[in-house]
């Protein structure tokens, strides 16, 4: 409690969310858990029974250590405190091991490196504009977004029950972008190649960390039409980004739906929120090429637009057509009876607060929804119906047991991309934002 109130400088709210939702994660100790568990398991093992060296080659399970080295010195790090819970769990042949103890210790690490998660939210809020503030605590942009952020539906179920350990990762991919919000560009950029390190698939979103770090940190200042003055590049900045993060950067291709938005940062600059949009528009778009290949990477895309939705009604729009679509589309991961309920409650608890809230902090601008929107985002709900309580009983679930997966798939394509799309138009519509003045 007393760590708490040193980040959060006083923010008893602050305290209060974070503390309840750590709560709410303990009760989901007990849930069901995908086979990660035992990859990270597995991963455990083999960096604590293994040299360095033989990290990579081990293949007794197919689980495979397959994330860069960060991730690897990661779980070596756990492993000598998993030891201390029970040493049967750190045996590389111990496949498909899991007792109670090994699923404590594996659950409440995930939630023990969450601490870095609340920690970089608390760092977004700080960059949040306070014009719209209330009086009131709850209807304060900073709480909203602190609740859209540390109770995030996505990032609960795919950590807490399903099992991985995105939480602390998102910090890191968070507090990077506070760090460019504040104008800390070489703390960003470092933070970002250490994510990288973690985890590989935040290569998504490195095209619009670089052009944004060249166009806003490299190039000092703009001619009054706002295109670049050629001659206040600096050497030494440039420098100090390429010993940081070039290398590593320079591995990353961007998918050929993000090129646009990536030219905007350079040729249409939008100072940070501009950036934020571009690393979501990367990311949605490295997503949807890569569908089916990792469902979980919505939430690359749903967490950064969170801090957008406090900041214009437009984007809190696309934001909740993005959330409630790409948070539905991860219910499939949770396909157990016992799970059923938990997962419906806690996305429309999490979807009723996001609209509630946002309405309450854009009152006086137009309705969220058209009529098209709202008749495909209620559609949700039929959907689910037909999926898990008419499916079932019916001949079609032994002939085509993969149907409502198709339903799920394709009706969550057509509100990813409706998103994708309107955030596009918006990052090619918006006015730059220019700066004249040497940084």
């Amino acid at each position: 409690m007393a760590a708490l109130r040193v980040v959060t400088g006083g923010d008893h709210w602050f305290s209060a969310l974070a503390l309840g939702v750590t709560f709410l994660k303990c009760l989901l100790i007990p849930t069901y858990h995908s086979t990660d568990f035992e990859v990270h398991r597995n991963w455990l093992a083999i960096t604590h029974s293994l040299p360095v060296s033989q990290w990579y080659y081990e293949a007794t399970s197919e689980w495979t250590l397959d994330y860069p080295p960060f991730f690897a010195w990661f779980e070596f790090v756990l492993s000598h405190v998993a030891k201390y819970f029970d040493q049967e769990m750190l045996n590389v042949r111990n496949l498909n091991y899991s007792s109670s103890r090994t699923l404590l210790f594996q659950r409440f690490s995930v939630i023990f490196t969450d601490a870095l998660f609340v920690y970089a939210v608390h760092e977004c809020c700080k960059c949040i504009d306070g014009k719209k503030a209330s009086k009131e605590v709850t209807e304060k942009p900073k709480f909203i977004l602190s609740v859209l952020l540390l109770w995030n539906f996505g990032l609960l179920i795919v950590d807490h029950i399903h099992f991985q350990y995105n939480g602390f990762l998102f910090g890191l991919m968070l507090l990077s972008i506070a760090r460019l919000f504040q104008k800390r560009h070489l703390e960003g950029a470092f933070l970002f190649a250490v994510l990288l390190h973690f985890k590989h698939i935040y290569l998504y979103v490195a095209p619009a960390y670089g052009i944004y770090l060249l166009r806003s940190f490299c190039f000092t200042a703009n001619k009054p039409d706002g295109s670049i003055r050629w001659n206040s590049f600096s050497f030494v900045r440039v420098t100090s980004l390429v010993l940081i993060v070039f290398l590593v950067s320079a591995l990353s291709l961007g998918p050929f739906l993000a090129l646009p938005s990536i030219l905007c940062l350079w040729f249409k600059p939008q100072g940070p929120r501009g950036f934020l949009r571009s690393v979501i528009l990367c990311a949605l778009s490295s997503f949807m090429f890569g569908w089916h290949v990792h469902e979980k990477a919505i939430l690359l895309a749903i967490l950064p637009m969170s801090l957008l939705s406090v900041g214009k009604a437009g984007d809190a729009s696309i934001f909740l057509i993005l959330t409630t679509t790409g948070h539905y589309s991860l219910f499939p991961l949770l396909f157990t009876t016992p799970e059923l309920p938990i997962k419906i409650l806690l996305m429309l608890s999490f979807t009723i607060y996001s609209v509630s809230s946002l309405k309450t902090l854009f009152r006086k601008e137009k309705p969220f929804f058209n009529w098209m929107e709202t008749f495909y985002l209620l559609g949700l709900g039929p959907l689910e119906v037909c999926c898990e309580l008419v499916f079932p009983f019916t001949s079609w679930k032994l002939k085509y047991p993969f149907l409502p997966l198709l339903l799920t798939s394709v009706y969550c394509a057509v509100g990813i991309t409706y998103a994708w799309f309107k955030l596009y138009l918006s990052v090619l519509t918006d006015p730059p934002v220019y700066k004249t003045k040497k940084q």
